[in-house]
């Protein structure tokens, strides 16, 4: 059994957190909120969130929060984890990091926080679907220079960063494999595809989980590959897999969903 620190706890993916974990069988041993949060000092259980008397309590005290846990689970916003991570640090417990969205500067202040100082899961998706595909995309070095590739991603309406860090990463790998130096976000006007060029579309829409598209496109054939996620709870089971697995490990730096499961 795990004790675990949820950040966000009240909110629908912080929620989905602590279901996935309590029917494991671990235990909620912290429950943080922005400050503002009208839920501050209810219970998990009066909040009927899971079966437990945790308090929600303010993240300015996540110190507190996190005292008796021995892994720390986020997806919240980038501001609130560039003050929360470092001070888990300090704790020496572990980090599982969802959260998507950082600038530049803020991934390299987070990851300069952890690396070295403890074990820490880092993902833009926790989905074990979406790292297969991350590992599966890979082989696609195999098709002819003239095939190319493009990203779709539609996620819900209150989804804030676009493209999705999972997109980001699809991206990320193509670019590295198959050399193109430019990225472009949707078209309008006047604009062929140059052969530099990546594209990745962002789509909001209702209340979508998220769906990502790969499309590798020649002249007389087209291979799509689709990922659905039904629900939140796809992302809360990963990160409390990766909860389990980084209870295990000494070394301290930071690993990918990727190490999770096995695939690098």
């Amino acid at each position: 059994m795990l004790k675990l620190c949820v950040a966000g706890a009240a909110g629908r993916m912080g929620s989905a957190v602590i279901h996935d974990a309590v029917t494991k069988g671990h235990q909620i041993t912290g429950a943080i909120e922005a400050a503002d949060t009208p839920c501050i000092g209810r219970t998990l259980r009066e909040l009927s969130i899971c079966d437990s008397d945790t308090r929600i309590i303010s993240a300015d005290r996540i110190s507190e929060a996190c005292i008796d846990a021995d892994v720390y689970i986020t997806f919240t916003t980038p501001a609130a984890e560039v003050k929360n991570v470092p001070a888990v640090v300090e704790l020496g417990k572990r980090v599982v990091l969802g959260t998507t969205g950082f600038t530049e500067e803020q991934n390299r202040h987070l990851r300069e926080a952890v690396e070295g100082k403890i074990p820490a899961v880092f993902s833009p998706n926790f989905s074990v679907g979406i790292n297969i595909l991350f590992k599966l995309v890979q082989a696609f070095k195999a098709f002819p220079q003239e095939y190319t590739f493009s990203i779709s991603e539609i996620h819900h309406t209150g989804k804030k960063d676009a493209p999705s860090g999972t997109a980001k990463r699809l991206g990320q790998i193509i670019a590295n494999m198959r050399g193109y130096s430019r990225t472009v976000y949707g078209r309008e006007g006047l604009s062929p595809r140059q052969p530099e060029e990546l594209e990745i579309t962002a789509l909001r829409a209702g209340g979508v989980p998220g769906v990502h598209d790969l499309i590798v496109a020649g002249s007389y054939e087209m291979i799509r590959i689709e990922h659905v996620a039904f629900s939140r709870s796809v992302f809360a089971q990963g990160a409390v897999y990766a909860a389990e697995w980084l209870s295990d490990q000494t070394q301290p730096r930071i690993f990918g969903m990727e190490d999770v499961l096995g695939l690098s």
